[in-house]
């Protein structure tokens, strides 16, 4: 493997983990509500190694070849994110009745990033271009070191914002009810914009 692709790599994921998204609402609201976001960032890297597992194991390429099952998985993977922008909305509006259970978290970070489908195109579209036949390691093998390095750089960002989120807001809480509303409407809306963009 090429030391010079993987840092060309590296600089490309760290520009996109750095981009706001879905992934990042999630953390910032689990930051601002719960007692710690580790179990929300393992949930969403989590995920991600579905992703590398489907890559190297070229199943992520027979989904993007199949329409009617990428619109499927673009249609839960969105109604699931919108599910959660929505409860978010509820339980910043509402009173704080629900205990928190970790594992709930997790599973639900599974879901943001296993069910979207942008996250599995973008390992079909990005890492690909890294990939070099004949340098040694077998394409599935280097496949899979990049998929874990995204996954690591999503776990160390995504801990970041979230903590970030924690500390900074914690002490302003109605800073805090406005980011955890911008965060469920994030949700929502890029889920919306997953369903409009996939089925028209």
């Amino acid at each position: 493997m090429e030391i010079r692709a993987v840092g060309a790599f590296l600089v490309v994921d760290l520009l996109l983990i750095l981009t706001p998204g879905a992934d990042w609402a999630y953390v910032i609201a689990v930051g601002v509500r719960d007692r710690s976001v580790v179990p929300a960032v393992v949930g969403l890297v989590a995920g991600y190694a579905g992703h590398t597992l489907l890559v190297v194991g070229g199943l992520a390429a027979v989904v993007a070849a199949s329409p009617g099952l990428l619109t499927g998985l673009t249609t839960v993977g969105a109604a699931y994110l919108m599910w959660l922008g929505g409860s978010t909305l509820v339980r910043v509006a509402g009173p704080v009745t629900e205990v928190v259970v970790p594992r709930r978290v997790l599973v639900r970070g599974i879901g943001i990033s296993g069910l979207n489908p942008k996250g599995l195109l973008l390992y079909l579209a990005l890492l690909p271009q890294f990939v070099r036949p004949g340098a040694g390691w077998p394409v599935a093998v280097q496949t899979g070191v990049l998929g874990v390095l995204h996954m690591v750089g999503c776990g160390v960002g995504y801990l970041a914002v979230g903590l970030a989120a924690r500390v900074v807001l914690k002490a302003r809480p109605r800073a805090a009810r406005v980011v955890s509303r911008a965060s469920g409407a994030a949700m929502i809306l890029i889920g919306a914009l997953l369903l409009v963009e996939r089925l028209t």
